[in-house]
């Protein structure tokens, strides 16, 4: 457990920590060499030499198997959508989608690895190029991880892409074991058993990537027989990987705040020393790749704050109004010192913690008690009592109510067992007030003294005329006090009508508490001039 979490557990409903996103790359690792692609054409389809003709006619072969695939099983093959993410072009095809169907093919041009045939007659040679051939991915719905792409290059030796997502697996699982819950987009907000969920999420193994993936390939790949199946096995390797820890948070409001706050604190985690502490790597000159944190998708509901460091990085954000994700990322998984290999699941997993808990420890410092959650507006607002009487909510500047708080706080009471009686009160309510007890009257003290009632910070002990002030209700008296007289007023006055002779006293004759109020000021100045408000005159 982290510090983080510590620190904000009483705000948090559940949390759990699993795979997002995961893509692999499919290689059939005996072809990456091109003198064992010579020697499979001659063994398995006695031909030789390969030429490009040979290659050619292979990727046109595979894009009739893809049309006349697709016809049989009523998934239209179109044209990837440009300027729309393809998530959410898909989206309608899976409305009614069976389990194990490819609802809809999307081609495009992609880059791929590929065999290239170089020579001409009889004397042909293989290397490998990068080019921008047209790729197929196959949209689908998968019995296990629900929805998933698998992208397939048709150029030999069929380099492929597969694209799972651990909370589709999970939702899955759950639902076999009879657990609830409610998942919103690609979050679980709520869950009847979250200590399950975890236990399922630390469950996954690379045998289920390597089942899934392996089912498709053999299915989406037809060029190889039976025979040539077990020498032509795909195997698969770490593309990115996304792992991430969700925080479900009971009230919107806390986590709203707490956002906003974690949004302006971490705009210096970017620095070099503590992105090392982070991905638990050391910053040398040498350092390749990106090293910053910066503030990405302002134009959404939900900034997201990333930190880079080489191929990897790490983010947060707020989604939903109701869960705080916090979510590493890594393009390269050998920078965090873990073999690319899917076999290395169990070791990732641990790295990626690592860098998820460094990551919130580091935050320790940003706490959830002075961030607002809407007391003060709550305080504000009307009361509604149980019997439908409306009770009108505390302003900060009512003189009645600050009045009434002076005479409340003064130690008076202590003598009397820290009780009174309105009668008790009343006087100094109205010497507060600068009036007679003829001009503030005792109902309206009885008045303003129901409004503390109702907000539950001045309560009447049973059986008698007497009062108390709660502990809560002495330290938001003393509050409002303050602001208003030390605070507010003050700056008001000099905000509004500033004496002009002020202006001609040097700093050193100024006392000391108006130098502070005059430094508020003139920074209220600077701000309004660097936010592009006028000065009103």
């Amino acid at each position: 457990m982290n510090t983080f979490y510590e620190h904000h557990r009483d705000s948090i409903r559940f949390a759990y920590r699993c795979f997002d996103r995961i893509l692999l790359n499919g290689l059939i690792q005996p072809f990456q060499q091109p003198e064992r692609v010579i020697g499979f054409f001659n063994t398995y389809r006695e031909l030789y030499p390969v030429s490009k003709a040979v290659l050619r006619d292979i990727a046109q072969q595979y894009a009739h198997w893809v049309t006349a695939y697709a016809a049989r099983s009523g998934a239209p093959v179109l044209d990837a959508p440009v300027g729309t993410r393809r998530d959410t072009f898909v989206d309608s095809f899976f409305r009614r989608a069976e389990p194990d169907q490819i609802v809809v093919v999307l081609k495009a041009r992609e880059p791929a690895r590929m065999l290239v045939a170089i020579g001409k007659d009889d004397r042909w040679h293989l290397e490998y190029k990068w080019r921008w051939p047209v790729q197929y991915n196959f949209y689908l719905l998968d019995r296990d991880w629900g929805r998933a792409f698998v992208r397939v290059c048709p150029h030999f030796p069929f380099s492929a892409r597969v694209c799972l997502n651990q909370h589709h697996w999970l939702a899955n699982r759950m639902r076999a074991e009879g657990i609830t819950f409610r998942q919103c987009r690609n979050a679980f907000v709520s869950c009847s058993d979250p200590t399950r969920l975890q236990q399922l999420a630390d469950a996954l193994t690379p045998r289920d990537l390597d089942r899934c993936a392996a089912k498709w390939l053999r299915g989406l790949v037809p060029f190889f027989t039976p025979t040539e199946r077990p020498v032509c096995r795909h195997r698969l390797f770490f593309a990115q990987v996304e792992y991430c820890d969700n925080l479900i948070f009971h009230r919107r409001a806390a986590l709203d705040a707490l956002a906003d706050r974690l949004l302006d604190a971490n705009r210096t985690i970017g620095q070099p020393t503590k992105l090392a502490v982070i991905f638990g790597r050391k910053i040398t000159k040498r350092h390749r790749g990106k090293l910053e944190t910066v503030i990405e998708n302002l134009d959404l509901p939900n900034p997201v704050i990333r930190s880079y460091c080489r191929d990897g990085s790490i983010k947060q954000y707020g989604r939903d109004h109701c869960a705080l994700r916090t979510e590493a990322t890594s393009n390269n998984v050998a920078d965090f010192g873990v073999p690319k290999a899917i076999e290395s699941l169990p070791q990732l997993r641990d790295a990626m913690t690592a860098i998820t808990d460094r990551y919130l420890t580091v935050q320790q410092d940003i706490l959830e008690t002075f961030i607002d959650r809407g007391q003060l507006r709550h305080l504000a607002e009307p009361t509604r009592l149980p019997n439908g009487k409306r009770i009108p909510g505390l302003k900060l500047d009512h003189p009645r109510q600050l009045a009434l708080m002076h005479a409340l706080v003064r130690f008076a009471h202590i003598a009397g067992g820290d009780t009174f009686t309105t009668k008790a009160l009343h006087p100094a309510a109205a010497a507060a007030l600068g009036l007679t007890t003829e001009q503030y009257r005792l109902a309206s003290l009885r008045y303003d003294l129901s409004k503390l009632r109702a907000k539950r910070l001045v309560e009447k002990i049973d059986h008698s005329r007497q009062y108390r002030l709660r502990p809560d209700g002495y330290r938001l008296c003393v509050l409002f006090l303050k602001l208003f007289e030390r605070v507010y007023a003050p700056l008001t006055a000099g905000l509004i009508r500033p004496i002009a002779s002020d202006s001609y006293v040097t700093e050193q004759k100024r006392h000391r508490l108006d130098r502070l109020y005059q430094r508020i000021v003139a920074d209220l100045d600077a701000l309004w001039r660097v936010v592009g408000l006028r000065s009103v005159a």
